[in-house]
């Protein structure tokens, strides 16, 4: 370490507070640049936290069809409590209500061999019939967790966020009409060895993806570039340049970037800071 005012070599273990060449106090010489770094810093670290808030408001506050898709995501979610259809053996009680409900209940009550022995004892295609609608139930299911989790994470790329919201809702409408059509015919038709009855579980995600669907499209042609205020994308890449050692906070100033308004609002805070002063000075 050299002293910052004569140059002079400091020792690692040399802890007075003065320089032994030149009797400098070191951290009060250089506390007004350490200040002035400090501040710069802030600015840019300051514009980079505004960034990620303006993103976050604009993914899920930004208007009422960002709060929509909340709520549709969510019931969404929700909507897979209720029956796509029921199986029952021909005579007896219901072994599987394909739902989230009814998928626990098998668990717990320890069916799944049951209804395993229900599905190997019919022949095919009559066995495939009976794993159609569990199936596109499941597929359902797992297409709106995608599109939950996906929302979440929106805030980090706007755009792609809701191009891929919207790509999934198209696919989990298309499984949640044919995971009805597939239980109506199944339950009209019958399949021989076992019953299904249609729910209308499947109608109701159909319903919520169409919505999911037709929000995030209207999201997309609307446009979802989120507020920022004047010079914070430029002091996000400064501060990028200024982490990886490309820039050095000595060499940019104070302030780094202002426009017309936060000019005068430094001016106002500085006015009342001075008056603030001399009241103080006078009592």
């Amino acid at each position: 370490m050299k002293c910052p005012k004569c140059g002079g070599e400091i020792k690692f273990f040399d802890l007075r507070p003065n320089c032994r060449h030149c009797g400098v106090n070191i951290m009060y010489f250089t506390q007004n640049d350490n200040l002035i770094r400090d501040a710069k810093r802030t600015e840019l670290e300051s514009a980079a936290a505004r960034m990620i808030i303006a993103r976050i408001k604009a993914a899920f506050v930004g208007g009422k069809a960002q709060i929509i898709r909340i709520a549709a995501a969510v019931l969404l979610l929700s909507s897979f409590l209720i029956p796509f259809a029921a199986i029952y053996r021909e005579i007896g009680l219901p072994l599987l209500n394909v739902s989230v409900l009814g998928l626990i209940s098998l668990f717990k009550n320890g069916s799944p061999a049951e209804l395993r022995d229900l599905v190997l004892s019919l022949p095919f295609p009559k066995n495939a019939v009976l794993c159609v609608v569990p199936a596109l139930f499941a597929l359902s299911a797992l297409i709106s967790v995608l599109i939950f989790a996906v929302l979440l994470l929106s805030f980090l790329d706007l755009s792609k966020s809701a191009k891929l919201m919207k790509n999934l809702a198209l696919a989990g409408a298309v499984l949640s009409l044919a995971a009805q059509a597939a239980a109506v015919v199944c339950d009209f038709a019958g399949t021989g060895g076992a019953v299904i009855k249609a729910g209308f579980g499947a109608a109701v995600c159909f319903a919520l993806f169409t919505l999911t669907f037709s929000i995030n499209s209207a999201l997309l042609k609307k446009g979802l570039e989120p507020a920022y205020r004047e010079f914070d994308p430029k002091r996000r890449e400064l501060l990028k340049k200024v982490r990886s050692g490309e820039i050095s906070l000595d060499s940019l100033p104070l302030p780094v970037f202002e426009s017309e308004e936060e000019r005068r609002e430094r001016l106002n805070d500085l006015e009342r800071a001075l008056k603030a002063e001399e009241e103080g000075k006078k009592s």
